[in-house]
């Protein structure tokens, strides 16, 4: 059974017609011609243009099963979008099949066991939102698009990660239909692979349609944005604070030209700043302590650090946004005077639009999970970084690429890993630096046991053994 209506995308002519899957779902199926065609198949990259021959929006798991029938039956490509945010542009694809969980968003929520049953079409700030109402959270990232499908099956890394851990260490269970279209539980006790493999290994494994979460107490935090003039001694010693801080305090530090942001005095326009986001989550009193080594590091250009309920770090984004930007990310044991001066000086030499190095210390929680507890095994790297540079003429995109690669390989040192959630398209082996030594032959026995076709194969992928 394949689509009968001859797409413009691959011209492929199917037995199934258009009007008899639309039939046999209950979600909704768009194709090309239709008025929502070209928002439905748009991702949040802006370097990504596909043309999918059908996109499902899933309003269940049976039509989940049925998608991936479908795509088993056809062998048309299959790709899972939950927030459209890979970087790789993984949430759709040339000609095949996408299955669009965003209309799946229900969302269980047990006040007094501290859990969550959540579908995988909310996105972050949806989630945080709804259990924050409750003074709850459970930890994601920074960005409140992201579907909590892609970040909790990639590892999340955010706010709350160095108190309370990753994502996949908040995760108790999960809801995955499998390649051979079936709905499979997985816990610590049913499936115990299965649930190993999709705390960190991505979407290899099935599409994963519901996720329980814990939940812990988090309703007031003392935050926001600290932007500092950008100097190789203040990136220095903000890192250095950073890793000196307690554990309910986490940062991210942007390093960049300034744009012209309203909230900035014009004399700060195009000089390099470190525009760094600061979350301490816990009591305000000590949170305003654990602040004041950060604003001593110089005197501050912009200053909106200030006590606000968790899910205000999550505004809604600019509608229409989709940047087109270069990235490469790395993991690094410490930056010094000499590495923060490579930085600026490369910042400085771009071409882009913008370009960031973005840092964030790692550490507290995360660091005491054993590194084979999970499919996420960089638990002792100490500091990640992101090279980025946007730019809005796709005929440079070779120039930027150039640039974040060659950055990214000076600031390298002797930590090889990377995290696949901010992996774009970049090859096997990068793949496998995400998934180092046992972690790989474990998950790639795992893929074979679950998808031994590799049906899943439009994302950061394990192969099965022997393909």
């Amino acid at each position: 059974m394949i689509l009968k209506e001859r797409s413009e995308v691959n011209k492929i002519t199917t037995n199934l017609s258009i009007a008899e899957l639309r039939a046999s779902l209950k979600g909704r199926v768009i194709v090309p011609g239709d008025a929502d065609y070209d928002e439905a198949r748009m991702v949040f990259s802006g370097t990504i243009d596909s043309r999918p021959a059908v996109i499902v929006r899933v309003a269940n798991t049976d039509d989940i099963s049925r998608v991936v029938s479908l795509a088993h039956e056809t062998g048309l490509e299959l790709a899972i979008r939950s927030g459209g945010h890979s970087g790789a542009g993984h949430g759709v694809c040339e000609g095949g099949i996408v299955l669009d969980l965003a209309d799946m968003r229900a969302l269980e929520i047990d006040v007094k066991g501290r859990t969550a049953w959540a579908e995988t079409g909310l996105t972050a700030g949806e989630y945080t939102a709804a259990v924050g109402a409750h003074g709850l959270a459970t930890g994601f990232g920074d960005t409140g698009s992201v579907g909590i499908g892609g970040i909790t099956l990639g590892g999340g890394i955010g706010f709350l990660s160095r108190k309370y851990g990753m994502t996949i260490d908040s995760l108790l269970a999960a809801e995955v239909v499998t390649a051979d279209g079936q709905l499979v539980y997985a816990d610590a006790n049913t499936n115990p692979d299965l649930f190993w493999a999709v705390r960190g290994g991505g979407g290899n494994f099935g599409v994963a349609s519901r996720f329980k979460f814990q939940l812990v107490e988090v309703d007031m935090v003392v935050g926001g944005m600290l932007i500092l003039p950008a100097t190789a001694d203040v990136i220095a010693d903000f890192v250095a604070a950073a890793e000196a801080a307690p554990e309910e305090l986490s940062t991210i530090a942007n390093v960049m030209i300034a744009p012209p942001m309203p909230f900035l005095p014009p004399e700060a326009h195009g000089k390099l700043i470190v525009m760094a986001l600061i979350v301490y989550a816990g009591d305000t009193e000590a949170g305003e302590r654990a602040l004041a080594p950060f604003r001593a590091i110089a005197t501050p250009i912009a200053d909106m650090l200030h006590p606000m309920h968790y899910p205000e770090l999550f505004p809604p984004e600019q509608a229409g946004y989709h940047p087109k930007a270069a990235a490469r990310m790395l993991f690094v044991n410490d930056i010094e005077r000499s590495v923060a001066e490579t930085i600026l000086d490369h910042l400085k030499a771009s071409k882009a639009s913008m370009a960031v190095t973005q840092i964030r210390v790692l550490g507290g929680a995360i660091s005491r999970v054993p590194a084979d507890a999970t499919a996420f095994a960089h638990r002792t790297s100490r500091i990640m970084m992101s090279v980025a540079a946007m730019y809005q003429d796709s005929a440079e995109n070779a120039i930027h690429e150039a640039w974040v690669t060659n950055l990214a390989s000076i600031l390298q040192q002797n930590d090889s890993g990377t995290y696949v959630n901010f992996l774009g398209d970049e090859g096997e082996a990068r793949v496998r630096a995400a998934y180092p030594g046992q972690t790989w032959e474990r998950l790639t026995a795992i893929k074979t046991r679950y998808d031994p076709t590799n049906l899943f194969r439009l994302n950061q992928n394990i192969p099965p053994v022997g393909d």
